[in-house]
């Protein structure tokens, strides 16, 4: 379980361009959720992400994983137990380094470093069964460096990295954003596929109104900093597009656009 409590968040803070983002947040992700997140842009999503992730530090609050506090922990150490996956594809692989290069390194997430061959020729069996999985024929080019790989297929390949080993919670940054249409469906198929596989509980900030209406168990709406909506089981189950254009649509008419 993710719990976050009274979450204070400012940006520029003691400048005349100080900004609250956060002013007593708080919010619970229960053990093996799939949370799609929406919003307008500035409402509050990716910070939300950085601050679990570590990525950028709180002003106030407190943020636990089942129980322990990890607030004062550092990103590299959170990593150990939380996935990400980026918007920017390039961002989640190396591109200097071989598929099969990439895939030892993201398996040995976590675990100490020895003087041994940095690439376990025992593995790439394993290897080749889980790039197999993701139908792109990438089992076959394992030797073939990842910068010369489609956005799509490195992407697809920083979403099996970023579960190979064991974590707790899968973060998705609007991981589809800067794919084509059709890539970004094969993204979510895999995406829903690995999270129920994996029993991953998942948070996925997304632009695409289908996909958070069509995939995940909750989704949250925010705004501002605070969340303005959020349903689940039967609730999210009947919940339409159309709907959540609505609660768009209100909200930028009480914004005044």
């Amino acid at each position: 379980m993710l719990e976050l409590k009274h979450i204070e968040k400012y940006y520029n803070q003691g400048t005349v361009n100080e900004m609250c983002l956060f002013d007593d947040f708080s919010l619970t992700i229960n053990q093996g959720e799939f949370v799609s997140v929406v919003g307008s842009n500035g409402s509050g999503k990716t910070s939300m992400l950085n601050l679990i992730c570590g990525s950028i530090p709180l002003d106030g609050g407190r943020i636990l994983i089942n129980g322990k506090d990890i607030t004062k922990m550092p990103e590299f150490k959170r990593q150990r137990t939380i996935g990400r996956v980026y918007q920017n594809p390039a961002v989640g692989t190396c591109p200097n380094m071989t598929i099969l290069e990439n895939m030892s390194m993201a398996d040995t997430k976590g675990k100490p470093f020895n003087l041994r061959w940095g690439t376990d020729r025992q593995r790439i069996t394993h290897y080749r069964e889980l790039l197999s999985s993701l139908g792109l024929g990438l089992e076959d080019k394992l030797d073939v460096k990842v910068g010369v790989l489609s956005g799509g297929q490195r992407q697809a390949m920083a979403l099996l990295m970023s579960t190979m080993t064991p974590i707790e919670f899968l973060i998705l940054d609007e991981h589809t954003a800067a794919l084509d249409p059709k890539t970004a469906e094969t993204i979510m198929e895999l995406t829903g596929k690995i999270v129920k596989e994996k029993n991953l509980t998942a948070i996925m900030v997304t632009h695409n109104l289908r996909y958070a209406v069509e995939y995940g168990n909750r989704l949250l709406m925010m705004h501002q900093g605070q969340t303005v909506l959020d349903c689940s089981g039967d609730e999210k189950t009947s919940l339409r597009v159309e709907d959540l254009l609505e609660q768009f649509n209100a909200i930028s008419i009480e914004c005044g656009n």
